[in-house]
């Protein structure tokens, strides 16, 4: 027995040693060579618009924007060392704005994904089809894809969509943070029960022009309504696992269910409120504490008085510190997801630019996607597996969106308002 257990500690201390480590480094590096490792959602170019104005069309973007203050999450040289061979990049607007300012802002984060792809030519290459993502990849260069973040940013019309998709959109997430006319979000109160009738056809019109349907931010009946309408398979670009983290960004059970059989993929998001339920909490807490703290113009124990409220709300997160966010609790959603749907319906969603300076310990920046695939083969996982969720589910989804789209090309265009669709109550064509 004591050789026995002697045995045992001397694996346990190989198995912990780094040249066990440098096995599933290496097997992750093997598999990013030959599979794209593809985002399903970075928010750096609005996060350079927001920080450089009128700079972010001459900024370098090539190393160095770790070291700015505040640091960014993405660089060039950075998506080089994550093995980064694919990125749908964001071009978010904020969901309150009027809607043909979301519409003019929308297209200026357009070309500034244009622009950062034409300045640096040897590092990225737009793409459009997952045949563009394979060839560009195996150029050694990134695939540049464009996801439009809140169907508030089509301003309800049908032919601004299409504008979106011939400039080179490749998906539409259907709401952001508010509710629109046309479809209810899961952060704002619902007014649809889902989706209105221009809802579904802005479902349909999407599938016509082989765009994805994006159904990340959406409330549970839109996701039920849009898995219902659609001919093609949707996608969460980024998404976590409900039974995880009580988030209602996140994805249900019964949902990931009807996503298996619609042969979508939920792609996983790193932003910590959705990641882990102690920190969701947590982050809940702090916010009431602050509001109980200041509040003006009319409510708060130092209303007022920013100073007082300020350092009480410092003693206040000395006493309540934030959970741990950690890789392995999400990878937990990976697996959960994996399990409840099938591994071929899991990807990566980061949200990197897009969630602040807090970032899951281990995943700090877009260099650190090998560390992610390193842990599920450490649970486990095959590397065909590990290939599906770096960008193999996405591709089979996006080739799936182009035969959907290739097969309605007899289809007219979506036609009508959302006034006028809602009104009769069915859409139209």
């Amino acid at each position: 027995m004591p050789r026995y257990r002697t045995a045992l500690a001397l694996v346990a201390t190989i198995l912990a040693t780094p040249a066990a480590a440098d096995v599933y480094d290496t097997r992750a590096a093997h598999v990013l060579r030959a599979t794209p490792l593809i985002d399903g959602h970075n928010d750096w170019p609005e996060t350079l618009r927001e920080r450089e104005g009128e700079q972010r069309w001459s900024i370098d973007l090539a190393t160095g924007l770790d070291r700015r203050t505040p640091k960014y999450d993405t660089d060039i040289a950075r998506l080089r060392k994550g093995g980064v061979g694919g990125q749908f990049w964001s071009v978010y607007v904020d969901a309150a704005l009027p809607g043909l300012e979301q519409v003019k802002q929308t297209l200026e984060q357009i070309d500034l994904v244009h622009q950062i792809v034409a300045r640096y030519p040897k590092d990225f290459a737009l793409a459009r089809t997952a045949d563009d993502v394979r060839r560009i990849h195996q150029s050694g260069r990134i695939a540049s894809l464009i996801g439009v973040e809140g169907g508030g940013q089509i301003d309800a019309s049908l032919s601004v969509l299409r504008a979106y998709h011939d400039l080179g959109a490749g998906y539409l997430t259907l709401t952001h943070s508010r509710t629109i006319d046309w479809a209810d979000s899961a952060t704002d109160d619902p007014r649809h029960g889902g989706l209105t009738p221009f809802g579904e056809a802005v479902v349909g019109e999407l599938n016509r022009l082989g765009m994805l349907v994006d159904l990340s931010h959406v409330s549970e009946e839109t996701m039920r309504d849009a898995l219902r309408v659609t001919k093609a398979p949707v996608i969460f670009s980024h998404s976590g696992a409900r039974a995880v983290d009580d988030h209602p960004r996140n994805v249900s059970d019964d949902v990931l269910r009807l996503v298996a059989a619609n042969g979508g993929v939920v792609m996983v998001n790193f932003a910590p409120n959705y990641v882990s339920d102690a920190y969701r909490r947590w982050s809940a807490d702090k916010a009431a504490e602050a509001t109980r703290l200041n509040a003006p113009p009319l409510g708060g124990l130092y209303i007022g008085q920013p100073d007082k409220a300020a350092a009480a709300m410092q003693d206040w997160l000395a006493k309540n510190p934030a959970p741990r966010v950690t890789l392995a609790q999400v990878a937990d959603h990976v697996a959960h997801i994996a399990r409840v749907a099938g591994v071929d319906h899991v990807g990566i969603g980061s949200d990197f630019d897009g969630v602040g300076s807090v970032l899951p310990e281990g995943l700090g920046d877009v260099s650190t996607y090998p560390a992610l695939l390193a842990e599920m083969m450490r649970r486990g996982w095959s590397d065909g597996d590990v290939a599906k969720l770096a960008g193999g589910n996405v591709l089979r989804v996006m080739a799936a969106a182009e035969r959907v789209a290739k097969g309605m090309a007899g289809t007219l265009p979506a036609t009508g308002t959302q006034a006028g669709m809602d009104a009769v109550g069915t859409p139209a064509r």
